[in-house]
């Protein structure tokens, strides 16, 4: 990244785990600046690198974000939430097109790092553990991120330190997941309740596919299954299921490979939780929740039967939030089942319990909640 400060021109390296392109636009800032002139930088597109007093950035990243919420919305979005013809799909996109613009404004604030990842800034925390996580050990290159990915990456630390608690493992204090940085948390209990209450066909063998966490791997292995075979393509996340299943004594029970989708053989049971939302992500931790044109879970459906033994079950655990927002159908999953050669044992709902399904000015609140997460039970036709 590129800059002019006191008459010479600068550059430092940019980092994003995000993704996020390098701003092509930076103006020096620090506590001169007003909260209203921020804004209206941020939204023309002008960086900030922060100068001042670090806890007086966060204070201005709290400023902006209270504008954004104070902001009128889009003659689109406004033209859509009033037509009666503006179907879920259409308010789907627009909402995605907001966080995206409210993403980039709230990214626009930048802070310098010295090259052992410490802040150089006055009243600066040392948060230089977290940012070792998030992009690995420094190697002394001085660089620039942005304050809201910062503030995300301490908040995957504190996340981590934490764990999640999760009851399908059983009692406490053996039964906490910890995600890293980048890697989805597995803070939606209803989905795992359904694998944990399922009878299981066999203990002797499961293949958990995208184990992300690591978290069904280690569900299935609570439950008795012998051996688990966890596939996952992300390094990151590879890395965290096998901090997670050390840290629940189940590494010598669950076998970690890195593949796209299926590991070699046959199982009696297969599990795979694909991600939901056939939409294109635009970060790492995205890929968790949109599968851009149902890649995932079409090539799961595609290659189960060539991986099941005979009398085995394949368990897909997927919601039915898509096709309340019109991006996907009923007939379509039903379609893609039967031509992989597979037919349905049957299906287990559950309603969601997070908060979004309860929260009526959530943009898509009607999906929400109408939404049912399921287990299906598939097998060879």
């Amino acid at each position: 990244m590129a800059w002019a400060e006191q008459g010479q021109t600068h550059t430092l390296h940019w980092r994003s785990a995000q993704g996020a392109a390098a701003p092509r636009r930076v103006q020096v800032a620090d506590d001169r600046l007003s909260a209203d002139q921020a804004y209206r930088l941020a939204c023309e597109g002008t960086a900030l690198l922060w100068r001042g007093d670090f806890q007086n950035a966060r204070q201005l990243l709290q400023a902006l974000q209270r504008r954004i919420e104070r902001k009128p919305a889009s003659s689109a979005a406004r033209a859509a939430a009033k037509t009666a013809q503006a179907d879920a799909a259409t308010r789907f996109h627009l909402h995605r097109q907001a966080q995206a613009q409210r993403a980039r404004t709230l990214g626009a604030l930048l802070i310098a790092l010295e090259g052992d990842y410490s802040i150089a800034l006055r009243r600066a925390p040392d948060w230089r553990v977290a940012c070792a996580e998030a992009w690995g050990p420094a190697d002394g290159t001085p660089s620039v991120v942005s304050l809201r990915e910062l503030l995300g990456i301490v908040g995957a630390h504190e996340w981590r330190k934490k764990g999640v608690e999760i009851a399908a493992l059983g009692a406490a204090p053996h039964n906490r997941i910890h995600p890293h940085y980048g890697v989805f948390s597995p803070v939606r209990g209803e989905y795992l309740d359904l694998v944990a209450r399922q009878p299981l066909p066999s203990q002797a063998l499961a293949f958990d596919i995208g184990t992300g966490t690591g978290v069904l791997a280690a569900v299935l292995a609570r439950r008795g299954v012998r051996r688990v075979v966890a596939t996952e393509l992300a390094p990151r996340a590879l890395a965290c299921a096998q901090d997670n299943l050390q840290c629940l004594g189940l590494q010598e029970r669950v076998e970690l490979l890195q593949a796209d989708l299926f590991p070699p053989g046959r199982a009696p049971l297969v599990v795979c939780n694909p991600p939901w939302l056939p939409a294109r992500p635009v970060s790492a931790i995205e890929q968790a929740v949109y599968d851009e044109d149902s890649r995932m879970l079409r090539g799961f459906l595609a290659g189960l039967a060539q991986h099941l033994e005979e009398g085995g079950e394949g368990w897909l655990i997927l919601s039915d939030l898509a096709e309340h927002l019109g991006l996907r159908t009923r007939a379509q999953l039903l379609d893609w089942i039967a031509a992989a050669g597979l037919r349905v044992l049957g299906r287990e709902d559950v309603r969601p319990r997070h908060g979004k399904a309860q929260d009526a000015s959530d943009p898509l609140h009607a999906a929400r909640a109408a939404e049912v997460t399921s287990l299906w039970r598939l097998a060879a036709a």
